[in-house]
């Protein structure tokens, strides 16, 4: 679940512009493709981190609203993931 005050939080975390349809679509294809293993509840927050798209989403556990998205490497775009040092799309 998303508003408009996160959309641009999320925009402005991952250093991209993207409508609401397509950070609802991120977001959806995020969650479906990260393991299991790679979710972590911690207090009220769930801690989803997904390597492959160089993200982290933070989910409030009660509401499942989405809290915030971070990068896991600042350098690196969305989307990328590193194998041996060498960032790979």
């Amino acid at each position: 679940m998303l508003n408009k005050a996160c959309n641009g939080r999320i925009n402005k975390k991952l250093n991209i512009t993207l409508s609401e349809a397509e950070i609802e679509n991120l977001i959806s294809t995020t969650l479906l493709e990260t393991s299991e293993a790679d979710f972590l509840q911690k207090g009220k927050n769930i801690y989803i981190t997904n390597n492959k798209r160089n993200m982290r989403l933070t989910i409030n556990s009660y509401t499942y609203r989405i809290i915030t998205a971070d990068k896991l490497d600042k350098k690196m775009p969305i989307g990328f993931f590193k194998i041996d040092g060498i960032a790979l799309h």
